[in-house]
């Protein structure tokens, strides 16, 4: 690593502004959920947040609420199924950057691979970039080996020319609405047609008599840790860590 890099790496750990003072990010699925408080930490590390969600309302909302406690964000409402947002959502992001993007986090909970795929392939010149700043993506993966894959592959590719860093969170069991008892009913719409979230009670109950006893720890992980995790990669004290697969699951399956 070159010395003018571990000064800029220097001056982001003691910025006043934060760990990602001057970047521009983007997360997807951030109008609630582990998302928003991924975006939430990005702001207030410093970072010009882009905030995209298929819900209008909640993205309008929080970006409102995170300009409204002196960070910035944007509101990027869309669905990422529909290649046409995808392209909207990488310009206006750019252009909220100054022509620049440095953090992706592809977040969304209910996405297909190539969904992942199309989002990097249209934000990708504005990461293959020779300017010296830091550029990351992070992908969501639990048991999908093709976004393993696509992680390491962008690390390969685009690290020796580009200086990119690629990495994989492999989370355990967070609570969230995906994690909540399926019995409340909520559920996600896509492609019109809805699918429910959360996890039976009787499945849960089968665990047997000590809660989360597949888990070391003895409990669930939260948003807010979830998130933790995932600004702890993006910053530059994680500069030298890509091509991984980080598991934030509290030593399940280890």
């Amino acid at each position: 690593m070159s010395s003018s890099r571990l000064n800029q790496i220097a001056g982001h750990l003691n910025s006043p502004k934060g760990l990602l003072a001057d970047q521009v990010a983007i997360v997807t699925s951030s109008g609630q959920g582990i998302g928003a408080k991924c975006a939430r930490l990005f702001a207030n590390e410093g970072a010009k947040v882009v905030i995209s969600d298929i819900d209008g309302v909640k993205a309008n909302d929080f970006a409102e609420k995170i300009n409204a406690s002196s960070g910035e964000a944007l509101a990027v409402a869309g669905d990422l199924l529909n290649d046409k947002y995808i392209k909207e959502l990488v310009k206006k992001f750019a252009d909220f950057g100054g022509g620049k993007i440095h953090i992706t986090v592809n977040n969304a909970g209910f996405t297909w691979d190539a969904v992942i795929h199309k989002l990097i392939r249209e934000a990708a010149p504005y990461f293959r970039v020779k300017d010296g700043e830091p550029r990351n993506i992070l992908n969501y993966a639990i048991a999908k080996a093709s976004v393993v894959g696509l992680t390491k592959t962008i690390a390969k590719e685009w690290g020796p020319a580009f200086g990119v860093r690629a990495n994989t969170i492999a989370f355990g069991h967070i609570e969230t609405r995906l994690t909540a008892n399926k019995e409340a009913g909520a559920f996600v719409e896509v492609d019109g047609q809805k699918v429910a979230l959360g996890i039976p009670e009787k499945q849960k109950a089968a665990g047997g008599p000590v809660p989360f006893q597949d888990i070391p720890l003895r409990r669930p992980g939260s948003a807010t840790k979830a998130a933790s995790a995932i600004l702890a990669i993006a910053s530059p004290l994680s500069a030298y860590i890509t091509g991984q697969i980080i598991c934030v699951t509290g030593g399940r399956n280890m």
